[in-house]
């Protein structure tokens, strides 16, 4: 259940992903069903697959790529897409939210702005933090999915401190959960700036889900991509394929 509305300056964009629930996203109840939730900066499509079961209870979201450098996780992501039937669970993922940071080999947008320092919450004006609070088509277009999802859980994949962020969970057995099963040490991650205008810092004081923060190594072997880790996504949230 969502705990605060958009600024005023995003509704009505927000209303614009409400139209998913009852086109592509709701047509089916197995198989993934593709949408455009947004576009980058430089007019990249920004794409969600809903797979699972849209009665379910528990709903969730995983997202990846939301650093440009940091890629390895979207073929987490595009496994869970591309495999068989999941059940137990309504999962979205977005396995590339900065498609133009890909582009560039970067981990800002095509402005040069992080992502993760962008949302309006504890927002500051710094470097690579953007000319104001949600200033960017990739930020909205999570916000806007985020709102319209409420999930119960959302996983959110970055690269490359190796562990997940367990400390000040919501659901600290959720958080082991994806500790044992992901295969990685738990760990409490600090933000080199300080953290400010972060997807989790928005996300906390908006939704009362729980986001997790899951960083990968350097170079993780495409089998743990490929099987491990997709299987753990899936264990840890009682899901079944």
């Amino acid at each position: 259940m969502r705990l605060r509305t958009l600024p005023a300056l995003l509704v009505s964009t927000a209303l614009a992903v409400t139209a998913l629930s009852t086109t592509a996203a709701d047509a089916a109840p197995q198989g993934p069903r593709k949408v455009t939730i947004g576009t980058s900066v430089k007019d990249r499509p920004i794409k969600a697959w809903r797979l699972g079961d849209p009665a379910a209870e528990t709903k969730v979201l995983v997202f990846s790529v939301m650093h440009g450098d940091e890629t390895a996780s979207r073929t987490i992501l595009r496994t869970l897409r591309d495999g068989a039937d999941i059940g137990g669970v309504d999962l979205w993922v977005v396995p590339v939210l900065n498609p133009d940071g890909v582009a560039r080999g970067t981990r800002y947008n095509a402005r040069g702005v992080d992502i993760n320092r962008n949302f309006p919450v504890d927002w500051r004006r710094v470097k690579h933090a953007g000319s104001r609070p949600a200033s960017q088509p990739e930020t909205r277009a999570l916000m806007r999915l985020t709102d319209r999802i409420d999930p119960d859980y959302v996983i959110n994949f970055h690269q490359p401190l190796y562990g997940i962020d367990t400390t000040g969970s919501r659901s600290p057995a959720f958080a082991d959960a994806l500790r044992r099963h992901l295969r990685l040490p738990a760990k409490a991650f600090r933000c080199g700036s300080g953290c400010h205008g972060t997807f989790t810092q928005w996300f906390n004081q908006n939704h009362d889900g729980t986001t997790i923060t899951v960083e990968l190594g350097r170079s993780p072997q495409r089998s743990y991509l490929t099987s491990i880790a997709p299987r753990g996504v899936l264990a840890a949230l009682g899901a079944t394929r």
